[in-house]
């Protein structure tokens, strides 16, 4: 048996995504610990929302109170109903959280059916449960069940993570899981530092992320939404709110993500290797495609952004080796877009002409998602020209100013009189 143990900070999404398999006839309410039962004996997500509330008010400090573990067991070992109720209660119980209110889903989406445990790590003072050593005890506790409940082990065998090997497909009925699978494998394999980057990936997955804002009860708001794309990039799928996914992925969320990708690439520097390659392609190779080819080759990806006016803005490489995404403009300011959209765009390089000392000044732009800047003449010829807009446009001669002065003095003596 696996366990896998998740935690976040969106406790409505958690229950939606696993409330949703049970609306869908792909699983079911097995098991529940002090938890809020109806009249009726029906679970409601605002039911188990108002369980956890107490809690949730009550925390101090905890970042992340939200806890959600999977089992999941051997496909050989067929589990009844009471199996999975034992074993959700026993690993909770081992791991220091049997006093804790949790909810316990059965899925049956998959050819392995699964539980998922929706509990809170902060206890009814608001203080944090000790997660110390956590992945160890957890396997140790996953052998000791095994053994209780006569399951296969997990020892020696390979799990494999559910890596999305192909791009999401908008016109199957689980396209939201789709989606899902998507994020919870990005967010756990690869270094990003902008939103721009992390689109960079997920276009790569035919999925894309889009800020929205707006005013609520008289406050600005900030949120995330997802899209499906086609392989052109655009949208061909309704908008999925960030909160609908049990995986930590809201603009707060993708924050503090960046702040430990940065950390990650100060460290290690994955962006030398990344470097060379890229300047060692655009010399080989100033051909788009054969230049794509190369990084391909050395397992890089690189993701170009355009407007209407086929103009690239931005352009991002994805290092598979060091599974960092980087910006062109983090590279140097001869690898932003602006240089790549000359070397592909223009028929001819542009002429390297000497300029004499102090008959003209060349200011290039080299920020990422910026136009080029053009290159201005400011020698004694069009100097006006260049700072005309700058100044007032009734601009007095000299002997105009003369004259001003004279009229002026005879009005004040004029009043005087």
């Amino acid at each position: 048996m696996v366990a896998k143990i998740e935690r976040g900070n969106h406790l409505k999404g958690v229950l939606i995504y696993n409330y949703e398999k049970v609306t869908q006839d792909q699983g079911n309410i097995l098991h529940w610990h002090k938890m809020m039962e109806s009249i009726t004996g029906e679970f409601t997500i605002p039911l188990l929302e108002r369980s956890f509330e107490p809690y949730l008010i009550a925390n101090n400090r905890t970042e992340k109170p939200i806890l959600h573990i999977s089992l999941n067991p051997n496909p050989k070992d067929a589990v009844s109903d009471e199996t999975f109720s034992a074993l959700a209660e026993n690993y909770m119980q081992e791991m220091g959280y049997g006093e804790q209110p949790f909810v316990v889903f059965k899925h049956t989406d998959t050819e392995r059916a699964h539980i998922h445990i929706v509990s809170v790590c902060v206890d009814e003072y608001g203080k944090r449960i000790s997660d110390s050593f956590e992945r160890v005890r957890s396997m140790k506790v996953c052998r000791k069940l095994e053994k209780q409940f006569q399951l296969t082990s997990a020892i020696g065998t390979t799990e494999k993570k559910d890596i999305p090997l192909q791009k999401v497909n908008a016109k199957q009925d689980n396209l939201k899981q789709q989606v899902g699978s998507v994020l919870t494998f990005v967010n756990e394999n690869y270094q990003y530092q902008t939103l721009g980057e992390y689109k960079a990936l997920l276009s790569f997955f035919n999925i894309t992320a889009q800020e929205v804002k707006g005013i609520i009860h008289g406050k600005e708001k900030r949120g995330l939404v997802y899209f499906a794309t086609n392989d052109e990039g655009k949208k061909v799928s309704n908008p999925f709110k960030s909160s609908r996914f049990w995986q930590p992925v809201g603009l707060a969320d993708l924050d503090r993500k960046f702040k430990k990708s940065k950390s990650f690439i100060d460290k290690h520097k994955p962006q030398k290797r990344v470097r060379e390659l890229v300047r060692d392609a655009i010399q080989k190779y100033p051909n788009q495609d054969d230049f794509k080819k190369y990084l391909q080759d050395n397992k890089v990806s690189m993701f170009v952004r355009e407007n209407e006016q086929d103009r690239i803005y931005g352009i991002s490489f994805i290092d598979h080796t060091s599974k960092t995404v980087l910006n062109g403009s983090r590279l140097g300011k001869d690898l932003s877009a602006n240089v790549f959209h000359r070397l592909w765009n223009e028929t001819a390089p542009p002429i390297s002409i000497p300029v004499k000392e102090n008959s003209k000044e060349h200011f290039t732009e080299y920020i990422e998602n910026e136009p080029i800047a053009k290159e201005e003449d400011f020698s004694n010829v069009n100097i006006m020209e260049a700072i005309g807009g700058l100044l007032p446009m009734d601009i007095p001669e000299e002997n105009d100013t003369k004259n001003l002065k004279k009229k002026r003095k005879k009005k004040k003596d004029a009043k005087r009189r």
